[in-house]
């Protein structure tokens, strides 16, 4: 037996307490009440859940992921492994599952539900309806993943509508994904049997799904961060509500997780107790996982912090055993396996002209900290001018010729960036000032087979990511490292006046969310759902 002792945090009474925890065979054996609250001890609570969050948006495998999280409290992430689906299917998935079950830590992968995304673009792999009820019957796989393709639910697409018939045979949740969607549609789009959605941008969209009996996810990633807009809406409704990541970069998460979301909500007003709650008990319950909620006969599932208003992890307990100890991680596992889908060849310049026609051209507007984009447009001979850049999304599965557009918001005064992570299809993208920086770019990622790069007059940096083009196969202090340096050449060096360049860059081909975005196939509007032109005349 082993013990924990410091002040019991009762979410289920709202009460707090010293107490002796009791573990025993990696369970909570017996809880031992020892007097009132003490603030000189450390307070003892649930471990921290990521209610949704994409594994590879942190450019490192599962077992990388979970040696910075725990340091921070997290104990189990709901994980869309979409990313990887994209370019290699269900092999993908079942490599995410593989490969966090190598260390001590709860990941529980769903089953891709929109593979590929669109029609409109090319993927590297597709998962079918069978594929799904395959998943699905596996007991690892606890959910259907979320449902990003909001106009086939609402117009009763019959593909769509077998793969939430497939969830509901094999009674799984199935998470949503509605970005801006409101009123009827709304109600169409739910009423389908969809039971969360992380993709609210305000507190009125977010309040009229709350209505509908939708749990709401407050999402504070790299790129979206909807943390601001809407926690006002926990003070009455924590109970609907759940915190969440969904994409989060390795040096964002170096420094936390939802250990910070957690803090800022009581800093905000909301209840100490509702605000644990959001980040513990709300997720287990909703998704029925097998984690610990800090009761007799729970899985040993613990961690301590210093205080409840500052939250800083003291340890991390995951079955029993400890996996954090004062900031550093003790979890070792193996090196992960690689595992690809790259076929494509390097670029030259001729293949990224753009004849326009027309006097005006579209324009993608980039926006600092979201995934929406605006719809822009500009007189043709102002490109190249007031940061209106060329961007380009290069298939990286078949050797097609480019796709090219026009982008403004990153504000880059030299050079050009590029990337293999581009949701959801993950061909290339590459947003540069003149058209050798872009090729460099690009090619630099074709040659290692996937990675992020960046390019000066002088000078190239490159990230490899070996697995699938979207993780490293590092160790993942060393990889948070290698991308803070090339993150901050890119905002020093190149002058982006972006927070999170790359991560921003990764969202300009995912077409299913709005206004503006650019597939391999060609710009595609994102309201309308078709493809438009880049030049057109008034």
């Amino acid at each position: 037996m082993q013990y924990i002792s410091g002040n019991y945090v009762d979410l289920w009474d709202d009460q707090i307490f010293e107490a002796r925890v009791i573990l025993f065979e990696n369970r909570i054996f017996r809880i031992e009440k020892l007097g009132n609250e003490d603030p000189n001890l450390p307070y003892i609570l649930p471990g921290f859940v990521d209610a949704h969050v994409h594994i590879e948006s942190s450019l490192l495998a599962p077992s990388e992921f979970a040696k910075l999280a725990v340091v921070h409290g997290t104990v189990a992430t709901i994980s869309d492994p979409h990313e990887i689906a994209n370019v290699l299917g269900t092999k993908g998935v079942y490599y995410m599952l593989e490969n966090g079950q190598t260390v001590p830590f709860k990941f529980f992968f769903g089953a891709p539900s929109c593979v590929p995304a669109t029609t409109f673009e090319t993927a590297g792999a597709e998962v079918t309806v069978d594929d799904i009820d395959q998943m699905l019957a596996d007991p690892r796989i606890p959910y259907l993943a979320e449902m990003m393709n909001f106009p086939g639910v609402i117009n009763e697409d019959p593909m769509v509508m077998a793969k939430i018939k497939v969830a509901q045979k094999h009674r799984k949740p199935i998470d949503g994904h509605a970005p801006g969607l409101k009123g009827e549609q709304a109600e169409k789009y739910f009423s389908a049997g969809i039971s969360t959605d992380h993709e609210c941008f305000t507190l009125e969209e977010a309040e009229g799904k709350l209505k509908l009996g939708v749990k709401i996810l407050i999402r504070e990633g790299s790129a979206a961060r909807n943390f601001e807009a809407l926690i006002p809406l926990a003070k009455e409704h924590s109970d609907q509500m759940m915190f969440c990541s969904d994409d989060k970069h390795p040096d964002s998460l170096l420094l936390g997780h939802i250990n910070a979301l957690v803090k800022r909500a009581v800093a905000f007003g909301i209840n100490p107790f509702a605000a644990i709650r959001m980040a513990t008990i709300q997720p287990i319950q909703h998704y029925s996982l097998p984690v610990g909620m800090l009761r007799e006969g729970d899985w040993a599932d613990v961690i301590l912090v210093d205080n409840l208003i500052e939250f800083n992890v003291i340890d991390t307990y995951i079955h029993g055993q400890k996996v954090a100890e004062n900031g550093k991680s003790l979890i070792q596992g193996p090196p992960p396996q690689t595992i690809n889908h790259f076929k494509t060849h390097a670029i030259t310049e001729k293949e990224i002209q753009i004849p326009v026609q027309g006097s005006k051209v579209r324009v993608i507007g980039a926006l600092n900290g979201q995934i929406v984009t605006e719809r822009k447009w500009v007189d043709a001979n102002k490109v190249g001018q007031e940061d209106i850049l060329k961007i380009v999304v290069y298939n990286r599965y078949h050797a097609d010729p480019p796709a090219v557009a026009y982008i403004h918001g990153f504000g880059l005064q030299q050079g050009a960036i590029a990337s293999s992570v581009a949701h959801d299809s993950h061909n290339i993208v590459a947003v540069g000032c003149d058209d050798k920086s872009i090729v460099d770019a690009i090619n630099l990622v074709v040659k290692e087979k996937g990675g992020l790069s960046a390019v000066s007059k002088d000078k190239k940096l490159i990230l490899p990511l070996p697995i699938a083009g979207l993780m490293s196969a590092g160790d993942g202090y060393e990889v948070a490292q290698e991308y803070i340096k090339i993150d901050q050449f890119v905002r020093e060096s190149l002058g982006s006046v972006l927070d999170s360049p790359f991560m921003t860059l990764s969202f300009m081909a995912l077409l299913v969310i709005p206004s503006l975005k650019l597939s391999d196939k060609g710009l595609f509007d994102g309201d309308r759902f078709e493809f438009t032109s880049v030049g057109f005349d008034e």
